[in-house]
């Protein structure tokens, strides 16, 4: 039977090129096409259908990668295999990489490796189609197990009524029924791997799913923050110290037996702390006034997209408490199809202003799967985490701003993004890269956003809460958006001392956790010095921050 000839599709408006690579295709013995630019590019691939595209363009201009996405939004069977053609820059082709292309050239090329490079991405197209094509016989073929059972049915009804037919028929309604069990195994066989595997990654999906918490939850979470000191910013930790300083002196008036020394050691401790941070505080309270409102809390909303054909996962459906469906196991119940709400996956952390538009954070805030071991799982088991939504809420704003990846760090946790701040009038935080600007021992502060939404309805009252919670049932969006109308988002702020000053890390003792990634730590000129990026549970004495040097590179693109 003849088969349809592989074809090549060159995008590329420089001619003595675009002839090159035509001439030595073609003599290759590939079919190739020409488009002479980039007008209508989506249109032309889908119009010329070809099995690989040749793609000349730069992988640093903005609008590169949701070009890239546009021309891969078929199903990968479907889609061109794309080979983008760059400069001779290394960062060039790890750019188109990034950005999705199959394979990157870069300038000068050897014929003989384009040649090796086309017939490589031809295999791996051949490979998914031929995948597919068996996917869809498979599901054929189900059609048909299907029909034959139907029809089984039908047969064992008439032997039942015709009992007395000829044992010929007998023989016919057991051929039928083993043709239709053979059928079913062909099926059992081709699909039984697929739903193992996306199984796995359902049951994955429901352990990581933290986008809805119910109202006591909420309210029990904040509870619990307020109650604990070491979640407590300057202000409230100085109060906290006043009025366990208060105490104990009332203590020690009334008191005349053996534990009168105790009371006395305690109460000098604490007062010498209260000195302590109140002496901080004085020398930090101008960098806290003029650089807080420019931290934000960065809102990451991770949803997920079947591999095999592109879907977004959703819920099976809601139920009338606006719950999600579950099966007779108690699980809940997923699905690729319908308009049910997507399966979402929530994630906070701190971001900050350092250029116009621009803000810096960590890459495993823009990222959530990126090093995290939960979810690395599901890249393996049949979905992709992609990011929905990414908003900022900055102090004193009644509304989130949205917020796209601008660069990621090569080097260390670090992430650039970008949004339309022109409607803000914030400071832009300085990044002090001397030698001496972070040295072991001296004071910093830390401003982040930690333990994301629990943290700042920790330091709303009780009858605020409810209401919040009421409003928005316990929707993290919704969430967000009641405490910004009510100017409830603002950072933490700590202070401590730097520990150690690593060439890859800084070690320091301000008190963070989880959420305060991405944040700034400033020492007391009001230098950025690092960004928070490690917490060790548990124990505030070692959190650590990627040296400021590592960002410098990420602002100059």
């Amino acid at each position: 039977m003849a088969t349809q000839p592989e074809s090549i599709l060159i995008i590329d408006a420089d001619l003595p090129r675009r002839e090159f690579l035509q001439k030595l295709l073609r003599e290759a013995g590939l079919e190739v096409q020409v488009a002479p630019g980039f007008d209508g590019i989506v249109q032309q691939i889908l119009d010329s259908n070809p099995d690989v595209a040749f793609l000349a363009a730069d992988p640093i201009d903005s609008g590169f990668a949701q070009l890239i996405a546009s021309i891969k939004e078929k199903p990968a069977a479907q889609a061109p295999r794309l080979i983008v053609l760059t400069g001779a820059a290394a960062e060039q082709r790890i750019r188109a990489l990034q950005a999705g292309a199959d394979d990157a050239l870069g300038t000068p090329w050897e014929p003989e490796e384009v040649v090796a490079r086309v017939r490589a991405q031809l295999r791996q197209q051949r490979a998914l189609q031929d995948l597919d094509r068996k996917i869809r016989n498979a599901e054929d073929s189900y059609q048909v197990a299907q029909t034959a059972f139907q029809a089984l049915a039908v047969t064992e009804k008439m032997t039942r009524d015709a009992f007395s037919l000829e044992r010929i028929l007998k023989i016919g309604v057991g051929a039928l029924l083993a043709l239709s069990l053979i059928i079913a195994g062909i099926f059992f066989l081709y699909s039984h791997k697929a739903e193992k595997e996306t199984n796995r990654a359902y049951t994955v999906i429901s352990q990581l799913e933290r986008s809805v918490q119910t109202q006591e939850q909420l309210l029990a979470s904040a509870r619990k923050l307020r109650e604990d000191p070491t979640n407590a910013d300057v202000l409230q930790q100085k109060e906290q110290l006043q009025q366990q300083t208060e105490s104990l002196r009332q203590k020690l008036a009334a008191s005349s037996g053996g534990d009168v020394g105790e009371l006395r050691r305690q109460l000098d401790e604490t007062t010498g702390r209260l000195s302590k941070l109140e002496g901080n505080a004085q020398s930090a309270e101008a960098v806290i006034r003029d650089y807080a409102p420019s931290v934000c809390l960065l809102h990451v909303s991770v949803a997920f997209n079947e591999k095999s054909s592109g879907r977004r996962l959703r819920y099976g459906g809601i139920n009338a408490d606006g719950e999600p469906l579950k099966d007779s196991n108690g699980k809940t119940v997923y699905t690729t199809d319908g308009k049910a709400p997507e399966v979402r996956a929530d994630f906070f952390g701190t971001g900050f202003i350092v250029a116009e538009g621009k803000m810096l954070t960590n890459h495993h805030v823009v990222q959530p799967w990126w090093q995290n071991d939960e979810l690395a799982g599901i890249l393996h088991q049949g979905l992709d985490p992609v990011i929905a939504e990414m908003t900022a809420y900055f102090p004193g704003e009644t509304t989130g701003i949205p917020v796209g990846i601008s660069e990621i760090s090569q080097e260390a946790d670090l992430a650039l993004v970008h949004g339309d701040l022109s409607v803000l009038k914030r400071p832009i935080l300085k990044l002090d890269q001397r030698k001496d600007a972070a040295v072991s021992g001296e004071a910093m502060i830390s401003l982040g956003y930690a333990t994301g939404l629990d943290a700042i309805l920790a330091r709303a009252g009780d009858d605020t809460v409810k209401q919040i919670v009421n409003a928005s049932g316990g929707d993290p969006k919704l969430v967000l958006s009641e405490l910004a109308s009510r100017h409830l988002i603002r950072p933490l702020v700590t202070q401590g001392h730097v520990g150690d000053v690593l060439p890859d890390k800084i070690v320091y003792d301000a008190q963070t956790t989880s959420g305060g990634s991405g944040g700034p730590i400033l020492n007391r000129q009001g230098g950025v010095i690092g960004v928070t990026f490690a917490v060790v549970r548990g124990f505030g004495g070692s959190n650590f921050g990627v040296p400021v040097r590592f960002a410098v590179p990420l602002l100059k693109h």
